[in-house]
């Protein structure tokens, strides 16, 4: 302030116009926001500067040890720490890019032939989990009646609802530990598969427990009403992600000229489809997984390649940060937490947990086997077993326990965080020495050919042709009567031009072909490329070149125009891909005659009438 006259002898006080203030408060925040991110980067960045660290401990304990540290230092400074693994916040902001990532580039072909595995060790394994846990412990806790503590005040149900919350698998730590690990194909999908697929019975068997520990009873109808609630959820989920995924495909119908929103669609129409299931208290899980699966195909068809990088890119930029922050975020919280701790809680849970998991595994593993034709063996079931780590979605619904219906909420939030502890720390670090030790198969990355592309379309079309001639309606029928659906009527309304009507084999050609060709521009400019490749492909195209031979006179090959190859290429489709015809059931006493083996058949009855004849001859100068 300082002092001016007005003319008329007054004094006024002006306010001098300030150079330079500070208003934290107005960038809190989204400052505080970027610093986490910022932190959860650097973090990462670090951890792979050293590989010797990388080697031994996996990147999701470390990031766990970051937030401990963090926490620890903002307690020390007096500071109360943010509630930063906010429930809220997880479901609707840090999970969604991960299960994102994970549908939208989810394996489909192993997927769907290891789903009755999957779906086995998802809905039944988890529930022989949760009332396993939760029963037993109901159990443990009213032993010793003479001595009283608070482990009396637990009823069955709360018991249950906390076994429930225990025994999903993670599967942002399973996505964590397994991607270090490199295991093979089957086993990675398996244990994935059942951590995405048993989000329905998770959030069924929370709901339904809640409800029932509010009321206080539970009816037969209540168990019906339990049952149709896990069917409307899982199946609710999938067909709002299948909804959103199909708009999403048909929206990219229509970007060609407008290239530069079309990752927009992508990110848009998955998130509002993982919001709707959650309106309804579906599976959002689920919604975000068909999603995914469902408006691939069709979109990377219509979008350019550009914008197909910038989503592969930003998906797996996303979901890293968000699961780098979460690992942060649960050390933050366990410092910042009311803890009370119970030994002989806190270490049943445990032991039950690991033994419910073993004896699920195992007596699944028994019934499947006798329908599965590559069996899953002993090391199999170990590492599944082994691999049943619990995360960040079991912490944030038990912070959703409300304090009172739940007086022991503290009690029950210190035993979850000492289960995710135990299945990240110890379960995480050694499964790669075990891994080793046991010579289970690794993951092998080999690049697909055209090659292997043409085997896999004729042993496909081989087992429907021997499934339909045998009269059975195998997966590999539907399968086949499901791509042809999608060919006649999907592929129409949702491909823009003439990628719609391609064959499945010239449109992974033309995939393939332009990986190799930005490898190739990547590698180096040293190799000129060719100004233009063509876009009708033929067998030409496809056939390796061999070097051409020294000739005095080298032969050109015809020409042949666009149309008549056309008309060549539709013959092909019609002979070599015709629409079979449903036979009847092979009867050794029913056969069909051949109308093009008449002939034949006179030849086979004349040539049978001579050799009675002869019989006749030779038998006649006998008698």
């Amino acid at each position: 302030f300082y002092l001016a006259g007005n003319g008329t002898g007054n004094v006024t006080h002006k306010k001098a116009f300030p150079v330079l203030s500070l208003d934290y408060h107005h960038i809190q925040t989204p400052f505080e926001i970027s610093l986490w991110v910022l932190l959860a980067s650097l973090m990462k960045l670090g951890f792979h500067l050293i590989p010797r660290l990388s080697g031994i401990v996996p990147e999701s304990c470390l990031l766990i040890v970051v937030g401990l540290m963090v926490g620890g230092l903002i307690k020390l400074a007096g500071e109360e720490v943010p509630p930063v693994l906010d429930s809220q916040f997880f479901f609707l902001c840090l999970l969604p890019p991960i299960i994102l990532d994970a549908g939208y580039f989810l394996p489909i072909r192993p997927f769907m032939e290891n789903l009755g595995t999957i779906l086995i060790f998802a809905v039944i394994g988890t529930l022989w989990n949760a009332f396993f846990i939760g029963g037993l412990l109901y159990a443990v806790c009213q032993i010793q009646p003479a001595n009283p503590s608070n482990l009396h005040q637990l009823e069955l149900l709360p018991c249950l609802l906390f076994g429930s919350i225990v025994s999903a698998v993670d599967p942002v730590a399973v996505l964590a530990v397994f991607e270090e690990i490199h295991i093979n194909e089957l086993l990675h999908i398996l244990v994935f598969g059942e951590s995405l697929l048993n989000d329905a019975v998770t959030v069924v068997l929370y709901h339904l427990f809640e409800e029932f520990s509010e009321v206080g009873t539970v009816t037969v109808l209540d168990c019906v009403l339990g049952i149709i609630s896990f069917l409307v959820v899982a199946c609710g989920g999938v067909l709002v992600g299948a909804i959103y995924g199909i708009l999403a495909a048909f929206t990219s119908r229509f970007t060609s000229h407008t290239r530069v929103i079309e990752p927009l669609f992508v990110f848009v129409y998955s998130y509002m489809a993982y919001l709707s299931a959650e309106m309804f208290h579906l599976s959002g899980i689920m919604a975000l997984i068909a999603c995914g699966a469902v408006m691939r195909p069709y979109v990377e068809a219509n979008i350019s390649h550009k914008s197909h990088t910038t989503i592969k890119y930003f998906l797996k930029m996303w979901s890293s940060v968000s699961e780098t922050l979460i690992f942060i975020f649960l050390g933050v919280a366990t410092v910042d937490g009311k803890h009370d701790w119970n030994w002989t809680f806190v270490t049943v849970t445990v032991i039950l947990c690991l033994v419910a998991r073993v004896i699920g595994v195992v007596g699944l593993t028994y019934m499947i086997n006798k329908f599965r034709i590559v069996k899953l063996t002993t090391k199999d079931q170990f590492i599944i077993a082994y691999g049943g780590l619990r995360g960040a979605i079991a912490f944030s619904l038990g912070f959703l326990l409300k304090k009172e219906l739940f007086p022991l909420r503290e009690m029950f939030l210190t035993a979850i965080i000492t289960v995710i502890f135990f299945t990240v720390f110890v379960q995480g670090m050694t499964i790669k020495p075990l891994v080793e030790l046991l010579a289970v198969k690794k993951k092998q990355e080999a690049k697909r050919s055209i090659n292997e592309e043409i085997h896999t379309q004729f042993l496909d079309h081989l087992l429907t042709g021997i499934e339909d001639i045998c009269g059975h309606y195998g997966h590999h029928h539907w399968k086949d009567k499901l791509n042809r659906f999608n060919k006649k009527y999907v592929k129409k309304c949702l491909i823009a031009g003439e990628r719609s009507k391609e064959p499945q084999l010239i449109a992974f050609y033309h995939k393939l072909e332009m990986k190799q060709a930005i490898e190739l521009v990547e590698s180096g400019g040293g190799v000129k490329m060719p100004s233009a490749m063509p876009s009708t492909v033929s067998m030409q195209n496809i056939q390796p070149k061999k070097p051409p031979l020294a000739k005095p006179v080298e032969r050109a090959l015809p020409q042949l125009p666009k149309g008549r190859e056309e008309e060549i290429r539709k013959i092909l489709r019609s002979n070599l891909q015709r629409t079979r015809q449903r036979l009847r059931s092979y009867n050794r006493h029913t056969l069909v005659a051949d109308p093009y083996e008449d002939g034949l058949g006179d030849l086979l009855i004349k040539k049978q009438k001579m050799i009675e004849l002869e019989k006749k001859t030779v038998i006649s100068p006998i008698l």
